[in-house]
């Protein structure tokens, strides 16, 4: 059996040379021989395997690292019903981007006045069907989404999502979503005089974010936000720090325990009428799956070496394209050569890596095990070309 582990060679951010960050605490995996054992039940297309025992070990070590900060995860991350059942059992909380993931939640006995709105851009249908559903919490990053959140329900409870440093993230998120410092005022002063409950504060650190630091500015910004909220006659009740908290791929990683020293420092002074909360989602299903797939053929084309898989970009592997690199187990042991990498169908777009190292005996046949693949596999998986989604099996 080969393992793969592809380091960055860019170079590196100032904070990475400080090593007592990293590595500090042991980062659970899904045992690989529950992926053997799960094989033997027969392979008909690609499946993420997922043990939710790993998914309560990872809620309960969110909360004991801050214990102030409530996790509602991130269902985006992976909506399967029987992870979110885990997590409800667990007293964990949750967050949507639709009116999909809102029906979900629902039909599985959570109360939507628990449920937080984090899409800072939603349609007016959507609006209108999460507030007749009983959603109280609503997030914007816009005059604009503020008038129209308050159109539609007036009496919503509003957080802004503010921008804050992704320095140190595998994927920064700024500039889609999150408003400027000097964009802060307005967004009050017309919360203020459209008599709007504007109650809380929200940023992204960014997705993998292995830069402690940035939590512990976003929190700076959000008091600062507050001051000039309650100078409006506001009343600052939510502070969400977001998500973004790391999972081990091949790159070090502080722990949640690392992450929690600068939250729970820089949260000291948080009033107590103030909720905390966070929204996890990587961090809480990741480490708890195993994704497999299998080469359905390889070439040689102007002297490289191609593999192509029964999953590609459309069908569970796409952030490798931005990036991620994941642990990938073969059972082949040949020299490592480079190949490249690419889904089944026939868009050109379908390719996940390039020269990237794997056996030089890898056939038609074998299996990929790709490792902590928990979290954005099957839930960014399509159909597209007509090829079958993967499957969940949980145990």
């Amino acid at each position: 059996m080969a393992v793969r582990s592809v380091a960055f060679k860019k170079q590196q951010p100032a904070f990475e040379n400080d090593q007592q960050l990293f590595d500090t605490h042991p980062e659970v995996r899904l045992d690989f021989d529950r992926v053997r054992e799960a094989l033997k039940e027969g392979y008909a297309k690609p499946f993420l395997l997922v043990d939710t025992n790993i998914v309560r070990t990872k809620a309960r070590r969110f909360k004991a690292a801050m214990p102030r900060v409530q996790p509602h995860y991130a269902v985006k991350a992976n909506p399967d019903p029987r992870v979110l059942k885990t997590l409800i059992e667990e007293g964990v909380g949750f967050e949507i981007a639709s009116i999909a993931e809102l029906d979900l939640l629902l039909g599985l006995g959570v109360s939507a006045a628990e449920i937080y709105y984090s899409n800072p851009m939603k349609s007016r249908a959507y609006l209108e069907y999460a507030a007749a559903k009983g959603v109280e919490w609503y997030v914007l990053d816009s005059v604009e989404e503020l008038r129209k959140i308050v159109s539609v329900k007036p009496d919503a409870k509003l957080y802004v999502r503010i921008e804050a440093p992704n320095v140190g993230s595998d994927w920064p998120l700024a500039g889609k979503f999150g408003i400027k410092s000097s964009e802060v005022d307005g967004i009050i002063a017309e919360a203020a005089h459209l008599d709007a409950d504007l109650a809380g504060v929200t940023f992204h650190v960014g997705s993998q974010c292995r830069n402690p630091e940035n939590w512990r500015v976003g929190i700076q910004h959000a008091k600062r936000v507050f001051r000039k909220m309650r100078l409006a006659g506001l009343t600052p009740r939510l502070l969400n720090i977001g998500g973004g908290y790391p999972v081990r791929h091949v790159k070090p990683i502080p722990s949640i325990e690392r992450i929690a020293e600068v939250v729970n420092h820089a949260i000291r002074d948080i009033p107590q009428n103030v909720r905390v909360m966070a929204e996890p989602g990587r961090f809480l299903v990741s480490d708890a799956g195993y994704f497999v797939c299998r080469v359905v053929g390889t070439a040689t084309r102007s002297g490289k070496r191609w593999m192509y898989w029964d999953a590609g970009v459309f069908g569970g592997v796409i952030e490798t394209t931005e990036g991620l690199r994941y642990d990938i187990i073969t059972d082949r042991t040949g020299k490592p050569i480079p190949w490249c990498i690419a889904g089944p169908t026939c868009d050109s777009v379908d390719v996940c890596m390039r020269d990237e190292m794997f056996p030089e005996d890898m056939q038609e046949g074998d299996f990929i095990y790709i490792a902590n693949a928990g979290a954005y596999t099957t839930a960014y998986a399509s159909n597209f070309n007509g090829f079958p989604l993967p499957e969940v099996r949980v145990i």
